[in-house]
């Protein structure tokens, strides 16, 4: 979990919070799904005001398409990807044996829940932080005339 932490630039203080974000449903009770829904409002929150700010000209329907762009799970899939995420999925043995770790979904609800352990371990000012420096290049290429 070191290297993890070091691809996202942000050392735990309670690193069951990060061992919860990387543990699948099909572990059982104790999994992520809870710190997904709340990653997924901070990801979207943080990515609406920087939309906002950078595009102060355009209207409300192309920042809703720039923002669903953005979050959709392809996206975050890639970005799991990039900080090698799946390496350290927690995952039923079930998962294991169908090759979960390389399912696009699990890895976008994993990287939704790190960002949700994140904010829980600190603050929404550091969690911001983390999302746009991960989000870096998507924000500086993104394009309110051609959509990602």
């Amino acid at each position: 979990m070191e290297k993890l932490q070091k691809n996202i630039d942000y050392k735990f203080n309670n690193i069951d919070l990060l061992k919860q974000a990387l543990t699948h449903r099909s572990v059982g009770k104790q999994n992520n799904e809870r710190l997904e829904f709340l990653g997924d409002s901070v990801l979207g929150s943080t990515i609406s005001l920087e939309l906002y700010q950078r595009f102060p000209l355009i209207d409300e329907g192309q920042l809703s398409r720039l923002r669903s762009d953005l979050v959709r799970g392809q996206m975050l899939a890639k970005l799991a990807k990039a900080i090698q995420l799946s390496e350290q999925l927690i995952l039923g043995q079930g998962e294991l044996k169908s090759g979960g770790f390389r399912r696009e979904s699990i890895q976008a609800d994993a990287f939704e829940a790190v960002l949700g352990a994140i904010f829980l371990d600190s603050d929404y000012s550091t969690v911001n932080r983390v999302i746009l420096k991960l989000y870096k290049e998507l924000l500086d290429e993104a394009n309110p005339e051609t959509s990602l």
